[in-house]
């Protein structure tokens, strides 16, 4: 199967997506050299965030023109992670059509979220950035917004949502990873 260059990919805080994006990351033909010992944070026993994280507050804005800049490496497909990408979802779609690249979006409930994101670690988190989010309020309308916004978009051009299973990375990537965990209030879609 073959991969885009990119796949714009995106949830909100605490949504999971990080975990998400590593197990696809490790499937073949993905390009990790955006990975430094400095974008890294591990939580617990899980993988916490690895790469480089784009948007407000983070080391790279969330500008299509400059996400090649955090890669070492030219060759496979950049799995390119911005929270950010859900304010503007038809807009990065017709720059995606136009690349040919893909674009993946995880949802989970806002209240699920927020307890998952406190649990990983809140604004002690230390990569990447979360400063921008300023408090425990803006955080939980900013996820609220990101939710909002990712759930519009798929139903005014017609997305499916589904669980990540080894099943529908098969359909979706060629290959089948194992989920840490079946989660049923996570919920993935795919545009490539």
């Amino acid at each position: 199967m073959d991969l885009p260059n990119r796949i714009y990919f995106t949830g909100a805080p605490g949504s999971k997506w990080s975990g998400i994006a590593q197990k696809i990351e490790d499937l073949p033909g993905f390009n990790k050299s955006d990975r430094t010992a400095a974008r890294t944070y591990t939580h617990n026993d899980f993988g916490g965030h690895k790469g480089a994280y784009f948007g407000n507050g983070m080391e790279f804005p969330a500008d299509p023109d400059v996400v090649d800049n955090a890669y070492e490496e030219t060759e496979g497909c950049k799995l390119v992670k911005s929270h950010d990408w859900a304010y503007d979802l038809h807009g990065l779609f017709r720059r995606a059509e136009r690349d040919g690249d893909g674009i993946m979006l995880v949802y989970r409930p806002t209240a699920a979220c927020l307890t998952w994101w406190y649990q990983a670690g809140g604004f002690n988190i230390k990569y990447p950035n979360y400063e921008w989010y300023e408090d425990h309020v803006k955080m939980h309308y900013e996820i609220e917004r990101q939710n909002t916004a990712m759930l519009k978009f798929t139903s005014e051009i017609g997305l499916h949502w589904q669980n990540f299973n080894p099943s529908w990375t098969e359909q979706k990537f060629g290959h089948r990873c194992e989920p840490h965990q079946a989660y049923l209030d996570i919920l993935v879609t795919y545009i490539g």
